[in-house]
């Protein structure tokens, strides 16, 4: 007997059993320009293996923190990964535009390319920005920030690499600094990190402060 795999899993590395989506697939209206995008640079600005520093975005969205990060920061090489074709497309459309020859960028789940196409100790830093709180208790479960995909990310951090995570939902950071506290990484500080102002503030993060919210940061390292 076969089992299906919907929007809600995937099939595991081993093939065995699917595993738990930490996103919901959201494909959006693609317009003439995106289409065009992905279907010419997509290819040009796919993934691949060099011996340079590396930091890996994890749901890069429209690609404004990546876009920035990257271009103040040309030693080394943005990887940016996201399932929203949209977001996609306008990110590669902004590093053509902008001639930046240090960003990647990858269509799918991130966890799987961590998993089958990223070696032990390779990246300088993984980016967590505002991933998908999950508020609900039973889909706590799809959080991207929990004990097995901590253990994942850490691992793929070379020693001295940072993980930085930023959230406005309350109760995800509680439960980020617990997961992260018990982890084999160390926290950079005593708890919540003050804002690093190499990260950009997104119109994501701006709404959320328009609203009232507040946002946290967590940066832990490899040590």
């Amino acid at each position: 007997m076969t089992t299906a795999i919907t929007p809600e899993a995937s099939a595991s590395s081993d093939g065995l059993a699917p595993t738990i989506r930490t996103f919901h697939p959201r494909r959006g209206r693609l317009t003439a320009r995106h289409r065009e995008s992905l279907a010419h640079l997509l290819p040009k600005y796919g993934f691949v293996v060099t011996e340079r520093p590396l930091v890996l975005e994890i749901g890069s969205g429209m690609g404004e923190a990546a876009l920035a990060m990257a271009a103040a920061d040309p030693g080394r090489d943005y990887l940016a990964v996201e399932i929203h074709t949209p977001g996609v497309a306008n990110l590669l459309a902004a590093v053509e535009e902008r001639g930046l020859t240090n960003v990647r960028v990858v269509v799918g789940d991130a966890l799987e390319l961590l998993r089958d196409r990223i070696p032990p100790a390779r990246l300088d830093a993984i980016h967590v920005y505002f991933p998908d709180p999950w508020p609900k208790a039973r889909h706590h479960k799809r959080r991207l920030v929990q004990p097995a995909h901590v253990a994942l990310l850490a691992s793929r951090l070379a020693p001295g690499g940072r993980l930085h995570c930023a959230t406005d939902d309350a109760g995800y950071a509680a439960a980020m600094l617990a997961t992260l506290t018990a982890s084999s990484l160390v926290n950079c500080f005593e708890s919540y990190a003050p804002r690093d102002e190499r990260r950009p503030l997104t119109k994501f993060e701006q709404r959320a402060r328009e609203a009232g919210r507040d946002v946290f940061d967590l940066v832990f390292r490899r040590p």
